[in-house]
């Protein structure tokens, strides 16, 4: 199962960059992996981890902006296509999926 975060937080001022940049930085270090500016995916290998991810990202959501936190399944991640400066192939830094079950 993957779960993805996609944000939209206002960058006006100097408080609003630092909450930005204070929750990407979160997302990071929780294991997500960006792939696009705004959108960040990480793995998890059952439905509990993902919702203990997404209670983790809900306790770090800036007061201002606008999170969505989706789930999908390891079938429908595989059905994406990835398109990379109309490359038909996909970017180098995309997740892989390291766990064994």
């Amino acid at each position: 199962m993957w779960l993805f975060v996609h944000f939209d937080l206002p960058t006006d001022t100097k408080e609003d960059r630092k909450a930005y940049t204070k929750f990407r930085k979160y997302l990071l270090d929780d294991g997500f992996k960006m792939l696009q500016y705004s959108m960040y995916a990480r793995h998890c290998s059952s439905r509990e981890n993902a919702e203990v991810h997404k209670k983790r990202v809900k306790n770090k959501i800036p007061a201002l902006g606008q999170v969505i936190l989706f789930e999908i399944t390891d079938v429908q991640f595989g059905r994406i296509e990835f398109f990379n400066s109309q490359k038909l192939k996909p970017p180098s830094n995309l997740p892989k999926q390291l766990e064994l079950f």
